[in-house]
């Protein structure tokens, strides 16, 4: 009886993963020859545990990252210019504590957005708040909501994101609007948030996606300046690995034969 009461009162004081440790630990009885320090040691760390695989699920499910990616997951193996200790290094996160930016540029299939949401998903591990979006789709989304009132509490809620991730840099053109708006999107950052861009165009070359020279300036110094930044080159890794697979099939079928 006093061990369900110590589950429910547990429970009510919202501790499930100490309760549920506790009702383990009830039924092994192995668990008796523990000191009281060892199986107290126990549930607490269940209960932080629990919390932590919870905290990383909040940030994950809100940083609506476009695929995906872990860590783990990152391949050093192809040669396409990832420099390990630098990854390394940004999984610390200490980029993020000291308010840089990541500018990461490559072609088309390098794994440009595969590396930066697998840096987010590190961070999201770290307790840092993450947003991914593509440019194109953000900027459309703050001009609507200057036209339905939702702008400054929008604005305000984009300020907040210890990382925004901006995918897709450089594939059209910014108009002259689109950059103001940018530029407002940055100078709520600049110096109190990072933030991530993701291009096909080299770094050098964004000055000429902009038609006024002016906020090209302004908005490129707010990025660049003391940026972390990872040029990836070679083939396209989602062909290799489509010819990965293809060659496995072949060899299957040779072996079937």
């Amino acid at each position: 009886m006093l061990s369900n009461q110590t589950t429910n009162t547990l429970r009510q004081l919202r501790l499930n993963g100490m309760a549920d440790a506790y009702a383990r630990q009830q039924k092994d009885a192995h668990a008796a020859e523990l000191t009281f320090d060892d199986r107290l040691g126990l549930l607490v760390d269940h209960e932080w545990t629990l919390r932590q695989n919870r905290q990383l699920a909040r940030l994950l499910k809100a940083a609506h990252l476009r695929v995906q990616a872990t860590p783990e997951e990152i391949d050093y193996q192809v040669p396409r210019g990832i420099d390990r200790s630098l990854v390394q290094q940004l999984l610390t996160g200490q980029w993020l504590t000291e308010r840089h930016n990541l500018l990461i540029s490559g072609p088309t299939g390098a794994g440009k957005t595969f590396l930066a949401c697998a840096l987010a998903t590190g961070a999201c591990r770290l307790g840092f708040k993450v947003q991914y979006h593509r440019l194109s789709r953000l900027l459309h989304q703050m001009m609507m909501a200057k036209g339905d009132g939702t702008y400054g509490r929008v604005a305000k809620a984009l300020s907040k994101i210890d990382l925004l991730i901006l995918d897709d840099w450089g594939l059209a053109n910014v108009s002259a609007p689109e950059a103001r708006e940018l530029l407002d999107i940055l100078d709520d950052r600049v110096r109190q948030h990072s933030t991530c861009v993701v291009s096909q165009i080299p770094v050098e070359l964004w000055y000429e996606q902009f038609s006024d020279a002016t906020l090209a300036d302004a908005v490129l110094d707010r990025l660049v300046h003391d940026a972390y930044k990872i040029q990836l080159k070679g083939e396209s890794m989602r062909k290799l690995k489509s010819g990965i697979k293809n060659s496995t099939g072949d060899e299957k079928m040779i072996a079937k034969n």
